[in-house]
């Protein structure tokens, strides 16, 4: 396993590649309303990407991937592709998962939005998955390891009678969009790689209300929960710092990151 590791250089890069990213997700907030497609969610993104920014939407072409962002709704756990026959309504949690790439470096991040009023368990699983990426990116720093990071998150889901995703996990990135290692988001404390000041990678847990277990549609591309139950999702992009860790795709309304 080849993990690159990034100069102060390239990190600068990265860190305006998140924070491209992080404003995309800042400014859809407000368009995420009962009767809104998913179709034009993607439609406002991608032109806030391309027109205002001048960068380029990741998920656009990526392996035949159709659309700019990912939106996966209530049971969705990740990859949903946008469409113009899936209106939200009140009620839905939706995930909108969004890559900016800006001068060859990429920015990967993705963010919970309530439409309207949720139940009592939607809520309290979006909010758990939020703590769980919380819980593995204060983890991060120089000396610890992917199996510190994936016990805690998964400990914490289990206390709250949720399971995690197994076949989907965080990733290293720089000017690849997925790159070495793979951040599980379940394991053992005391095993795999060691962190070390310069990685940069994903942390994005995928928690279920109900079981772990989870299927692709013929599309190729989304993933259900078997049982139909709810799914949440939270990512950022981190890099390891001297003495700890940097959020390269913090938003502003994030004061709990730090």
């Amino acid at each position: 396993m080849t993990v690159i590791i990034k100069t102060p250089e390239q990190i600068e890069k990265m860190r305006e590649a998140g924070r491209l990213a992080a404003e995309v997700l800042e400014m859809i907030g407000e368009y995420v309303q009962p009767g809104v497609t998913t179709e034009e969610l993607d439609r406002i993104c991608h032109d806030h990407i391309v027109d205002r920014q001048q960068a380029i939407p990741a998920c656009l072409g990526y392996r035949g991937f159709p659309k700019s962002v990912c939106t996966s709704v209530n049971h969705v756990v990740c990859h949903g592709i946008p469409s113009d026959r899936k209106v939200l309504k009140k009620g839905d949690i939706i995930n909108i998962d969004v890559t900016v790439i800006k001068d060859g470096w990429h920015g990967d991040t993705s963010k919970m939005y309530f439409v309207g009023e949720p139940s009592v368990l939607a809520k309290r699983l979006v909010e758990t998955t939020r703590e769980c990426m919380l819980e593995g990116i204060r983890m991060v720093k120089p000396g610890v390891r992917l199996g510190d990071i994936g016990q805690r998150i998964q400990k914490l889901a289990e206390s709250e009678r949720f399971s995690v995703v197994r076949e989907y996990c965080g990733h290293g990135i720089g000017e690849v969009f997925h790159e070495e290692p793979q951040v599980l988001h379940y394991g053992k404390a005391g095993t795999g790689l060691e962190l070390q000041e310069g990685m940069v990678f994903t942390i994005e847990p995928m928690i279920n209300a109900g079981k772990a277990a989870n299927k692709l549609l013929p599309d190729g591309w989304t993933v259900v929960t078997k049982d139909r139950k709810l799914s949440a999702q939270w990512e950022h992009t981190i890099a390891v710092t001297a003495d700890g860790y940097e959020v390269l795709t913090a938003r502003s309304e994030e004061t709990d990151l730090y």
